[in-house]
């Protein structure tokens, strides 16, 4: 093994707030924005990979009409450039390499011809620039006073299938631009970060006789073996301290969800259904998610830690599995057809432990492992459609999906 390392206005009223109500926002009243490119090192190839990389964020964070068109100017011209004289919003920025040969990149937003905002940013090495166009996505939402998309900026996780009872664990951004090979040989599943700092992450080694949870510190390079169990071992959550670990291990022959302490070292048992559990996720600092057969087909229960009591979910479905949590909301994957010649179709669905209501918000493939931002503005999740793996974001208050293919390989589950 090697490690390498919006909805009408009565409604807002009466359900302000509620992600399970679609929200609409006609394209047509979205402010204008244009990219201007004022570059002045760098072969064209680079720079068309930058510009589309910056306008695929500026269309993700969606407050924008975004201009697909590349124009070039120069960065201190006072006037923008004729194309865009009515748009409502200007970005130009102009990338230059540096003597240690890192990629440096200045940019300000126009308004009416005014600048309104600028900033300046650098990495070390020019194949990482995909963080530089998210930061600046972020920025630029930042100053449109929008709600935080923190998440552009953090790494994704996750394995990929190359082949029979081979795979690689790879650290991405969220577009896969950037891809990181760090787990190869083996395989090797179920990647969760250990803490939010993702310098550390778990993972499951099958490769042995038994299946084994190990624990990756990036910085030290350093792996170390946690806890096996027959039949079943997967990380399925951290805590927000990373002290305590959601495990799914079947120790009594079927699948139960237990906690981890990662100080004491030591794991309970937190459900005893004969049947099985899994796939345990938090919904708070006490209160878990998980999915169960206890009603004879999966689906999912929630569960007060150090109590027996145990709650029904989700009343729509009869075959949800996959779920994750954030607060009152709860997204799932549901079984949206059974058909024995043919694929089915696998939907994710969010409904509010507080209302009634259900938001489907997949519509075709097999769609699977949602995991919500540590906001709660985004889900990420898992799409297979026509042989393509992709990593898809959803924007629930601006009810917009966007995929990411995968190149090569099948992905197998994720994190971020």
């Amino acid at each position: 093994m090697k490690v390498f390392f919006s909805l009408l206005f009565f409604i807002n009223i009466l359900f302000a707030g509620d992600a399970t109500i679609e929200v609409v926002k006609k394209a047509d009243s979205l402010p204008s924005i244009a990219v201007e490119d004022a570059s002045i090192n760098y072969d064209e190839t680079f720079r068309m990979q930058f510009f589309k990389s910056l306008v695929a964020d500026l269309n993700v964070i969606s407050l924008f009409n975004v201009d697909r068109h590349r124009r070039v100017t120069h960065y201190n011209n006072t006037d923008v450039l004729v194309e865009n004289k009515d748009m409502n919003y200007v970005l130009r920025y102009s990338m230059s390499e540096d003597d240690d040969r890192a990629l440096n990149v200045v940019m300000k937003l126009l308004q009416s011809g005014e600048e309104v905002f600028s900033k300046s940013y650098k990495v070390s090495q020019q194949n990482i620039y995909m963080f530089v166009s998210h930061a600046m996505a972020y920025d630029v939402n930042e100053f449109m006073g929008e709600p935080s998309v923190e998440w552009m900026k953090r790494k994704v996780i996750f394995s990929r299938i190359i082949g029979p009872q081979k795979s690689e664990i790879v650290i991405a951004d969220y577009t896969l631009a950037y891809q990181h090979i760090i787990i190869n040989g083996g395989f090797n599943v179920f990647p969760k970060w250990a803490n939010r700092a993702q310098n550390a992450f778990y993972y499951t080694a099958l490769d042995a006789s038994v299946p084994t949870l190990k624990h990756v510190d990036i910085r030290k390079s350093q792996i170390t073996d946690i806890v096996s169990s027959d039949g079943m071992m997967v990380c399925s959550d951290v805590s927000d301290d990373g002290k305590t670990l959601l495990l799914t291990m079947a120790k009594s022959g079927q699948p139960d969800i237990y906690t981890y302490n990662t100080e004491t070292k030591k794991y309970k048992r937190e459900t005893t259904y004969g049947g099985i559990d899994v796939n345990g996720q938090f919904m708070d600092r006490n209160t878990i998610v998980f999915v169960s057969s206890r009603l004879g087909y999966p689906n999912i229960f929630s569960k007060k830690l150090n109590t027996n009591e145990v709650e029904q979910r989700v009343y729509y479905g009869r075959s949800n599995s996959a779920c994750s949590a954030h607060g009152e909301y709860i997204v799932y994957k549901a079984r949206e057809s059974s058909n024995a010649f043919s694929p089915n179709t696998f939907n994710l669905h969010l409904i509010s432990t507080k209302t009634d209501f259900i938001r489907r918000l997949t519509a075709v493939g097999v769609n699977e492992f949602p995991r919500f931002s540590k906001d709660g503005d985004a889900i990420i999740f898992i799409k297979n459609y026509k042989s393509q793996s992709s990593i898809g974001i959803i924007r629930l208050n601006h009810n917009k999906n966007y995929l990411f293919p995968l190149k090569y390989g099948k992905l197998q589950s994720m994190d971020w």
